[in-house]
């Protein structure tokens, strides 16, 4: 119940920052509105970021590699201290751990160092970074058309209830996509300022975010190069031989920015990296991990996370983009939206969060089929149909929003079995890391908030013997 009555208190905050955002808005107080805009979205995510454990999948092992990251930077591991034989293609169990990209880890592994070992430590990084993507999409949408249309793609960002999910860390892939669609939202800002300035700094800061974005989640982030084109060209601004040579500098500095960390792991860790190498390819043949899914399922998560209408308007886009003349600025955004989903199709394992860098494309894409909707809205033989479909836009990514984020659902965000894990936290202190938990339900969790080993099995005796011969302190509950 105590959890219903703050959520209750969640929304009342947010609808009264949304009121007052909404009329400073039309007043013309843009930047006081994106404020209010970006205090709404900031409240949500603190909200979900505050459950007071780690989620199963896979907040709990990015937090576990996290922490172990603070003693060695350049070494992630999982079982940091592996007493036991472990097999090295495990990813849930083993040592090395190279099963995700390193930058969300290490940005963690610093919020966790400043802010200690908990949980809004983990989420920190995420919900700042989410919140900020708010203030990046109204400027994104802002070059592609009007203050209206931006503030109605970043008032969608900032209740979408997949990115507010994943920021507290709710759902697989978590911190990961966060840091992705960040980082791709950010280097598709940074060619606009560089469009707009023709400083070449801004280009350059555009190719390091790109890599950045390949560290957080790998080489869909090369999205952005097409992007880039397109809008370099419509811009009118550069010459041929200029987009070429400026093309070749964001290259080049996208890979100076990610190609020395595989260098790393293949030579610091090479079965660790062929092995996930190989992994990856086996995305497109294998349902991993149960994850096997239709070539279908994206396109049809998109009406779950962005409104079942949805469709509507992406068809409607689809014809606008082609239509002659064709639109450049148009063409980028349907490159930026609908690549990743066809890409995506055809490998067999998916997840629904492998296509939320595509969302800032997406949110442009419904504010303008509003603003079409309102503008033209005299042409309809029934007034209210326009109004029915702006208004089932904006309501049904709020009710997806609500059951994402479960903020008015009574559920458990202290659970008793992480309290108990966190009591043991002076033994490890006590024990200086020469405590050994076995027979634990949460191993990894244990390992995150206690100073220890932990295995979720009992071992044989004479293993036990040996570990207390070599000063190793054992429990077993």
């Amino acid at each position: 119940m105590t959890n219903l009555i703050t959520g209750i208190i969640v929304i009342i905050i947010c609808v009264v920052c949304l009121v007052y955002s909404f009329r400073l808005f039309k007043k013309n107080s843009i930047k006081i509105a994106l404020i209010f805009l970006l205090l709404n979205g900031l409240v949500l995510r603190i909200y979900v970021a505050s459950d007071h454990y780690l989620h199963a999948w896979d907040e709990r092992y990015h937090a576990l590699v996290a922490k172990n990251l603070i003693r060695h930077p350049l070494k992630p591991t999982l079982y940091d201290n592996p007493l036991l034989d472990y097999d090295y293609k495990n990813w849930t169990g083993n040592h090395i751990w190279l099963h995700k990209p390193p930058l969300p880890l290490m940005t963690m592994a610093l919020s966790i160092g400043l802010f200690g070992i908990n949980e809004i430590a983990v989420r920190l990084p995420s919900v700042l970074l989410s919140t900020i993507g708010i203030l990046i999409v109204f400027q994104i949408a802002l070059y592609f058309y009007n203050a209206r249309l931006a503030y109605m793609a970043a008032f969608l960002y900032s209740i979408h209830g997949l990115i507010i999910a994943l920021a507290g860390g709710r759902y697989a892939t978590d911190h990961i996509d966060i840091f992705f669609l960040f980082f791709i939202s950010l280097a598709v800002l940074l060619l606009l300022e560089y469009i707009k300035t023709r400083n070449q700094l801004f280009n350059i800061l555009s190719g390091i975010s790109i890599g950045l974005a390949v560290l957080s989640r790998w080489l869909p982030a090369f999205i952005v190069f097409p992007v880039w084109l397109l809008l370099m060209i419509d811009s009118g601004k550069f010459t041929p031989k200029k987009i070429m040579t400026d093309f070749a500098v964001l290259a080049f500095v996208t890979c100076l920015t990610f190609i020395p960390w595989q260098f790393y792991i293949h030579l610091n860790f090479p079965a660790e990296a062929f092995y996930e190498r190989s992994l990856l390819r086996k995305h497109f043949t294998e349902g991993i991990e149960g994850h096997g899914e239709s070539c279908w399922f994206h396109f049809l998560c998109m009406g779950k996370m962005y409104g079942e209408l949805f469709y509507i308007p992406a068809i409607w886009f689809v014809y606008k983009a082609f239509k002659k003349p064709v639109h450049l600025k148009r063409l980028a955004l349907l490159v930026w939206f609908l690549i990743p989903f066809i890409f995506f199709s055809f490998p067999q394992t998916k997840l629904q969060a492998y296509t939320l860098f595509t969302a800032p494309s997406i949110f442009i894409i419904i504010s303008l089929f509003c603003v079409y909707l309102y503008r033209y809205r005299n042409r309809f033989r029934h007034k209210f149909i326009p109004f029915l479909l702006i208004s089932l836009l904006i309501v049904l990514p709020i009710r997806y929003s609500l059951e994402k984020t479960k903020i008015l659902q009574i559920r458990e965000r202290k659970p008793e079995w992480a309290i108990e894990i966190k009591k043991l936290a002076p033994l490890g202190e006590a024990a200086d890391g020469k405590l050994v938990i076995f027979n634990t339900e949460h191993p990894i969790e244990t390992m995150f908030y206690v100073d220890c080993v932990a295995y979720s099995f009992i071992p044989e005796q004479h293993v036990i013997a040996d570990l207390e011969k070599k000063g190793y302190r054992i429990m077993i509950q």
